[in-house]
């Protein structure tokens, strides 16, 4: 049944990406001078969740590098990596610049010095940005003369709002390429082009590609978690191919998967907060202050916390609260 796993995995960046020609070609013009030695323009890609932001911005840079030598690129999720310590080395190891460096006792000049040091262009990916501690590195970043940033996010004044006029100021002049959810078509299209490139012909019924793309409502993330559900579910059993039955029987087990997904990226703190909540099932803003402090070591302060709370009840729907300052209560959600 299944002729390659990679072509159902989130991570997949296909060899042709579907219905997004205009913003591959947009892109690409914005980044193509790093492949003759100079600076590319700096860019926002935002758009809602599974209109394919990562996989466009990572689709270009391979297409650029497979077509030049001479520069380097690096990916981080923010969202897992959120301190500027952790943002910079997350960047030079991905580009192959200083896998030696760690987070602890490094400072961030040495980082930056990693950048300025390299006889080349470097591009540089920060997703989830607007779940960085200090957006500080952006404005750094963006000065170094042989680095050329793509800055990832849902909303790009959710982003501007929380910046400082400087950071404001280098965010509003970089290209923007705005991204829309995909259309009951092109989610179709999408599945069958991951369907040909992973699974043996005659495995899916087109009435069950058409009843993904309908549960899916335009958000490719969760059409691709739902066939993948669908495929493991018919791929231990004795049915021989996957039906709308199917499809309808796992869809709630996909939805888990990418709350299972996103729980993991979160990073070390996020993660604390997030299984603090969990395991009380419901638990007061006070009590929830004092068990994270004694449960870390360097716990963050109160600012960066309550913006970590409202990073996962706002845009990952991870956790949900009621009530206002002390009487806050906090639980996880349902998925």
């Amino acid at each position: 049944m299944i002729t390659d796993a990679r072509a159902l995995q989130r991570s997949f960046v296909p060899q042709e990406l579907q219905h997004r020609d205009g913003q591959i070609s947009y892109l690409s013009a914005a980044l193509r001078p790093i492949t003759r030695g100079s600076p590319g323009e700096h860019t926002f890609i935002y758009g809602p969740s599974g209109s394919g932001k990562t996989t466009l911005a990572k689709y270009v840079a391979e297409q650029l590098q497979a077509a030049a030598f001479g520069f380097r690129w690096g990916y981080v999720n923010c969202m897992s990596d959120s301190s500027i310590n952790a943002v910079l080395q997350r960047l030079v190891r991905d580009a192959g610049l200083a896998a030696h460096l760690s987070t602890d006792g490094t400072p961030a000049s040495e980082f930056y010095d990693q950048f300025r040091e390299f006889d080349g262009q470097v591009l540089v990916i920060l997703d989830e940005v607007d779940c960085l501690e200090d957006e500080s590195v952006l404005h750094a970043l963006y000065d170094l003369e042989n680095v050329t940033m793509v800055v990832i996010t849902i909303s790009e004044d959710n982003l501007l709002v929380r910046c400082d006029s400087r950071v404001q100021s280098r965010l509003r002049s970089m290209t923007t390429v705005a991204l829309e959810k995909y259309s009951h078509a092109q989610l179709v299209d999408i599945l069958r082009a991951r369907i040909r490139a992973g699974l043996a012909p005659g495995v899916i019924t087109s009435a069950a590609i058409a009843e993904i793309a309908d549960r899916a409502a335009g958000d490719a993330r969760e059409a691709i978690a739902i066939l993948r559900q669908a495929v493991m579910v018919v791929d231990s059993s004795q049915e021989r191919e996957i039906t709308v039955d199917v499809v309808r029987r796992v869809e709630d087990d996909a939805r888990e998967e990418i709350r299972r997904d996103r729980v993991d990226d979160l990073g070390t703190h996020k993660r604390l907060l997030y299984d603090i909540i969990e395991a009380a099932g419901e638990i007061g803003a006070t009590e929830l202050r004092e068990t994270y402090e004694q449960r870390c070591s360097e716990p963050k302060a109160g600012s960066t916390r309550r913006r970590y709370l409202a990073s996962l009840e706002d845009k990952y729907e991870l956790i949900s609260s009621s009530g206002n300052g002390k009487g806050r209560v906090y639980r996880v959600t349902e998925p």
